[in-house]
């Protein structure tokens, strides 16, 4: 049997809420039938349309035969190891390198130790992850997107 929270109806900001339609997130909304039943199935079957509609609009295409004897100008790896690819081909020590692509990880496990163990779970309440999370992802994204360019522009993205 689990346990469940029940509401106290004799809170007035509870039955503001309430009469406005809101507050049923303050004391909890059973997974089933409303999760499991109605939204899981929508989730799932939007997920199988977006991609199969993503591989008939842009089906994969058999690339040219691969030649041992003569090398690409450009070596790249798949799109998601871009922002390491440039970490290693930007950093003039290959050690500080690999030095930094570890830091990264380790950085992020404290992060929840830097910021207040709290219970809440909005983002506007957990400043600290929330900027972390943005300032990684933005700094992600530059890396990437200077991982395709030439090594004398892959810093400035070309900008200046």
């Amino acid at each position: 049997m689990a346990t469940v929270k029940k509401p106290d109806l004799s809170d007035p900001i509870l039955r503001a809420k309430l009469a406005k339609g809101m507050g049923h997130n303050y004391y909890g909304e059973p997974a089933w039938p409303n999760d499991l039943l109605y939204i899981f199935p929508v989730v799932i079957v939007g997920t199988i349309a977006c991609c199969v509609a993503l591989a008939v609009l842009d089906p994969a295409m058999v690339g040219e035969p691969a030649n041992p004897f003569a090398t690409p100008l450009e070596i790249l790896p798949e799109w998601y190891l871009y922002p390491v690819f440039q970490i290693l081909r930007t950093v003039p020590n290959k050690l500080l390198g690999i030095a930094a692509m570890t830091a990264i990880p380790l950085a992020l496990m404290f992060v929840p130790f830097i910021e207040n163990v709290n219970k809440f779970q909005n983002p506007f309440r957990r400043p600290v992850a929330t900027a972390v999370f943005l300032f990684g992802t933005l700094f992600t994204i530059w890396l990437g997107i200077g991982a395709t360019l030439p090594i004398d522009k892959s810093l400035t993205l070309g900008l200046f």
